[in-house]
């Protein structure tokens, strides 16, 4: 097992779970160490990983830049991939029972990828995302195709404070008939967050109901940040 799957292994995945259902995120502490990080961060500048550069103020998405990662994906994001979706499948197999959705995810991230291919997702949505002083990221989400994992993971590879600031990952959540809901998720370096991409199941006076988040990143101050998204589901 890779150094990223012992420390997804180590995880206490019963805390993340009630963290998801009580708030709809929950902190990966510890997932990528320094030096992952570092060696992550540094394919932005290799092309020859990445299927598709964006850059964010042209679309109206923000300021600051991302790349997809083409197949096959680098060693470390296969196997993070894989290792989470693991530990997060029964989570999501849950969430789509509370909110009364069909579908069913399968124990294996491979399983998983099959089925989006054979629907024609078959572009990888991995990405590294750079941002610069006075960047920013809108608030979002990623949607790809009609298969996607209501679960992703966003994992941060530079250090607040030093590096940067400012930057702060965000979360919204618009719930019935009230104000929408603004968290902000404290994180270091090689720590991730894991969160809804869409929607989530919240238990009311009458029943389950759902709400629907969105993220995004906060104007940075100062410097350079860099993150690691691990999408489950592939685009169309």
């Amino acid at each position: 097992m890779s150094e990223a799957g012992h420390r997804a292994q180590a995880i206490d995945w019963h805390a993340v779970a009630a963290d998801l259902d009580a708030q709809g995120w929950a902190i990966l502490p510890g997932l990528l160490s320094d030096a992952a990080c570092a060696a992550t961060g540094a394919l932005f500048g290799e092309g020859a990983h990445f299927r598709n550069h964006v850059i964010m103020a042209r679309h109206g998405y923000g300021r600051g830049e991302y790349r997809y990662f083409a197949y096959p994906l680098p060693p470390l994001v296969a196997d993070l991939r894989g290792a989470l979706y693991r530990h997060l499948a029964p989570i999501a197999n849950d969430w789509h029972q509370r909110m009364a959705i069909e579908t069913r995810f399968p124990a294996t991230h491979a399983s998983f990828i099959e089925r989006c291919h054979q629907a024609g997702q078959v572009r990888p949505t991995p990405l590294l995302l750079q941002y610069g002083a006075g960047d920013f990221n809108c608030l979002h989400q990623d949607l790809y195709g009609a298969h996607v994992f209501p679960l992703q993971v966003a994992v941060l590879l530079s250090a607040p404070g030093v590096d940067f600031t400012g930057g702060e990952f965000v979360l919204t959540e618009q719930r019935p008939r009230m104000q929408s809901r603004v968290e902000v998720v404290p994180l270091g370096r090689g720590d991730a967050v894991v969160f809804a991409v869409s929607q989530r199941p919240v238990r009311g006076s009458r029943g389950e109901h759902r709400v629907v988040m969105r993220h995004g990143v906060s104007r940075l101050r100062s410097g350079h940040r860099q993150t690691l998204g691990v999408i489950f589901h592939d685009a169309a």
